[in-house]
């Protein structure tokens, strides 16, 4: 950068002094010889004037290398300013265009004049190869905005797979959750009926006959006339009635029947885990 601005501030002079010793030169020479020097002096003129804008190019592609480096991550820009970026490398790259066009038109105006000025020349290359350094500059620049926009895709793309990946996890742990918590209910739920001899006979739950046994919860009973209940928050069933027993085979040491308020029976459950242990159906006969 140092040295293209040395080279600029040279040419300048040499093109200044150029531009004074020919107009010197235009006052002692003919018409002719005048139309050519003037064209030669209008041509260093608009050299000049390039020269400036490839100066002020330079200095706008530096700016823009110097927005990308200090950038650790371009991911992280916003698609807005990413997008910002991006336009303001493509207007210098038609600036350039432009620059490298009218440096193009000066040269053929140069070699259809009659004047012969090589520091012309020699400018006209120079600033020629600073155009197109400048121009493989920002298509680098442009190249790695592109990358980062791929890596940008990517990763979106990663992260949704990632989400749905979750998102799938998340359903399966949910339906084991969901599993687990049916079965522990399942084997949590109990049953309890309670009724007089002849409705549980009606409903089947017992089973009487002539010299015969009682036969609890024979093989047809109705479980629909039972109650469900959870075993750990069953601890009281009231019977509503002024005596109750128990039917079925809990064992006696877990559970007790004491008087409510009320004067009827109500059966206390003390120890769930053994008041269930035999079976998760309770009968028991009301009078």
């Amino acid at each position: 950068m140092k040295k293209l601005t040395l080279f600029f501030i040279a040419s300048a002079a040499m093109l200044t002094a150029c531009n004074s010793k020919n107009e010197q030169t235009v006052e002692a020479q003919g018409p002719t010889t005048a139309d050519s020097l003037q064209v030669a002096l209008a041509n260093q003129d608009s050299l000049l004037v390039l020269m400036n804008d490839v100066a002020e190019g330079m200095a706008q592609i530096k700016q823009m290398e110097n927005i990308l480096s200090t950038t650790t991550d371009l991911s992280a820009e916003s698609t807005d300013r990413r997008q910002q970026i991006k336009n303001d490398m493509l207007l210098i790259q038609q600036t350039l265009q432009e620059r490298r066009n009218r440096l193009d038109q000066l040269e053929k105006k140069l070699q259809g004049s009659n004047a012969n000025n090589q520091t012309l020349q020699k400018s006209i290359q120079t600033l020629k190869q600073q155009i197109a350094d400048q121009e493989s500059t920002i298509e680098t620049l442009r190249s790695d905005l592109e990358k980062a926009n791929i890596h940008i895709a990517a990763l979106t793309a990663n992260v949704d797979s990632l989400n749905t990946e979750v998102a799938s996890v998340s359903a399966a742990k949910a339906k084991v959750e969901q599993t687990a918590t049916n079965l522990t209910n399942e084997l949590n739920t109990c049953y309890y009926a309670i009724g007089s001899k002849s409705e549980l006979k009606e409903h089947k739950l017992i089973a009487t006959g002539f010299l015969r046994k009682t036969k609890i919860l024979p093989d047809d009973f109705e479980q629909s006339y039972f109650v469900t209940a959870d075993k750990r928050t069953l601890t009281s069933i009231p019977t509503h009635a002024k005596k109750a027993k128990v039917l079925t085979n809990q064992p006696t040491d877990s559970y007790t029947i004491v008087d409510s308020e009320y004067g009827t029976k109500v059966i206390k459950i003390q120890n769930p885990a053994r008041f269930w242990s035999v079976s998760n159906f309770l009968v028991v006969e009301v009078n």
